[in-house]
């Protein structure tokens, strides 16, 4: 069965999560404090999604996320806040978060939401197809590993997919809506402003220069294109 942990401290919000996700047929662990989301993290690496929310009594949800990815970067994290401030949305992606959402949400769109990242982890089309190479970088979509001149670059499962995208369209110009409807699916009604962050995300780890990207290039107005 496939696990997800829900961090929340208020007990009805959380004990609501998880009579809904149990009914989708997941099985879930709880925790109320950061520092028992890590330590359930930790007994039980074979959770696939995290919910972690923002605000919490020990550590916040920024500082679990930036904790968990600090170890393991396939794991899918969507951040859940009571707040709906841009910077909030933003610094949750920027630590490493896939997705965010805001209180209060369905539990029929955080279902999709997970769904949506667990498909992500465990299918992969063209897994035989092992290596895409492009300039200094080779993606091996069989490991679903990145390199650059040899150097592993560690990647969220989203980087992944974006990269993956990338690279199976080199010189092609992607819109938002096209990277956004490839990445997080077409049923997705989040802002395309995910898609922003997680390029910006993406080009600190792989760029020279991220003052003047050569890689992942912006088409003005339209979205990214891929020039390795």
């Amino acid at each position: 069965m496939k696990k997800v942990l829900i961090l929340e401290d208020e007990v009805n919000i959380r004990s609501f999560v998880v009579i809904n996700l149990r009914r989708a047929g997941y099985e879930v662990l709880e925790a109320g404090t950061g520092a028992e989301a890590l330590e359930k993290l930790r007994q039980n690496p074979d959770v696939g999604v995290a919910i972690l929310d923002i605000m919490l009594p020990d550590i916040d949800g920024f500082e679990v996320c930036r904790n968990i990815r600090a170890t393991d970067k396939k794991i899918g994290i969507i951040m859940l806040t009571a707040r709906s401030q841009e910077m909030d949305k933003i610094t949750g992606l920027m630590t490493g978060a896939d997705d965010y959402m805001t209180k209060p949400f369905s539990p029929a769109e955080l279902t999709a939401r997970i769904d949506a990242l667990y498909r992500r982890i465990g299918n992969d089309p063209t897994a035989d197809s092992v290596e895409l190479c492009h300039g200094p970088f080779v993606l091996n979509t069989r490991n679903r590993t990145l390199d650059k001149e040899g150097r592993r670059i560690k990647l969220t499962q989203v980087e992944y997919a974006i990269m993956k995208l990338f690279m199976q369209n080199p010189g092609r110009a992607l819109s938002r809506e096209d990277i956004l409807a490839a990445v997080w699916g077409r049923d997705y009604d989040g802002e395309l402003k995910i898609v922003d962050v997680n390029i910006r995300r993406l080009r600190i780890k792989i760029e020279d220069d991220t003052a003047n990207p050569t890689y992942i290039t912006t088409v003005w107005g339209y979205g990214y294109k891929w020039g390795a």
